[in-house]
């Protein structure tokens, strides 16, 4: 038997849907349909499943209710499945623990290929077995001079929301630079998250906009669908091509950033599947910058920073609350 999905939605239209779709993915197999919370519920201790996918807008028991008592009593990941409707509640799921969420096209018929894939490599990265591998170490930076970091640049992927809002939420009340963050999430998704950033934290946290200008202590969050860029002292963004698969890229605004502040630039990957920021990590350290990745240990996918890692840029390795500890010390104002 393959990883067991148990599919929750008040949809026969849905189950149905995603139980054909993964019909066709080898190495998954639906152990069973929930119409609701509550139905969940009754089934999870029966099916034992690995992963869920959990639908956000059910009667009689909703998503959010749902996702709570499933957290509380098992360790289950779970994907959210969400409307456009739906950013903040499910920005809220994954500040709550739900592993990521799939966004549900109107036409799902018109998008089947993409959810699929969608689908598809977001419940098979979690089962991924792990190569034996000899433990990498951060490169000696014993040298470096971090205290005049003029610039921070920040990336993430699958668990990244949830830990993007616990470093900018305990950021002190003012600090000296401007931070830059790519989060790949979909347009409207990034709006929710830069506003519940903002209304957790001490500084002002927005979804850059074209042609905004820079300022120190300030948190620009690039818009879902658009890279962002950074020249002459304001905010670019474009549709150019995706990279790595995703737009935006953390590649595209490490690089810029790294032409700009040389070597007063911090670079920090966090949590995320795949291999993007690795390059433009390597232009960081080109520029004499400094590289900061998440552990594995407190990664919920340890792709990013472990690509990263693996290519000997990094200077630091460090948890999630070390790494919030050490930009508070690097940025704030004394």
């Amino acid at each position: 038997m393959g990883i067991k999905l148990l599919i929750v939605d008040d949809s026969a239209f849905m189950r149905r849907a995603i139980s054909d779709i993964v019909e066709e993915i080898e190495g998954i197999e639906v152990v069973g349909i929930a119409r609701n919370g509550l139905d969940a519920l009754e089934k999870i201790p029966k099916l034992n499943p690995d992963v869920i996918t959990l639908d956000i807008e059910m009667p009689k028991l909703n998503g959010i209710e749902t996702l709570k008592i499933i957290k509380a009593n098992y360790d289950i990941p779970i994907i959210m499945l969400s409307s456009i409707s739906g950013t903040d509640v499910t920005i809220e799921a994954l500040q709550i623990g739900a592993y990521d969420f799939i966004e549900k096209a109107v036409d799902i018929n018109s998008n089947l290929s993409s959810f699929k894939q969608e689908l598809n490599s977001k419940i098979l990265s979690l089962f991924k077995i792990k190569p034996i591998k000899k433990k990498t170490k951060a490169v000696n930076n014993k040298n470096k001079d971090c205290n005049g970091i003029k610039a921070v640049v920040i990336g993430a992927s699958t668990g990244g929301p949830k830990a993007l809002v616990y470093l900018i939420s305990n950021l002190p009340k003012k600090i000296k630079v401007p931070i830059f963050i790519v989060q790949h999430m979909p347009s409207g998704f990034t709006t929710s998250l830069a506003l519940r950033m903002d209304k957790e934290s001490n500084i002002s946290v927005v979804e850059a906009e074209e042609g905004m200008s820079i300022q120190n202590n300030m948190v620009y969050l690039a818009p879902g669908d658009f890279h962002m860029t950074l020249n002459n002292g304001k905010i670019c963004l474009d549709t150019k091509d995706k990279i790595h698969g995703v737009r935006p890229a953390v590649d595209y605004l490490f690089e810029t950033a790294a032409d700009i502040y040389k070597d007063s630039l911090l670079g920090i990957i966090l949590t995320g599947m795949g291999k993007d920021g690795t390059a433009g990590m390597s232009t960081i350290k080109d520029y004499g910058g400094y590289n900061i990745a998440e552990s594995e240990e407190s990664c919920v996918v340890y792709g990013m920073p472990g690509s990263a890692v693996s290519k000997g840029i990094v200077d630091e390795i460090l948890d999630l609350e070390e790494i919030s500890h050490k930009l508070n010390k690097l940025v704030g104002v004394k």
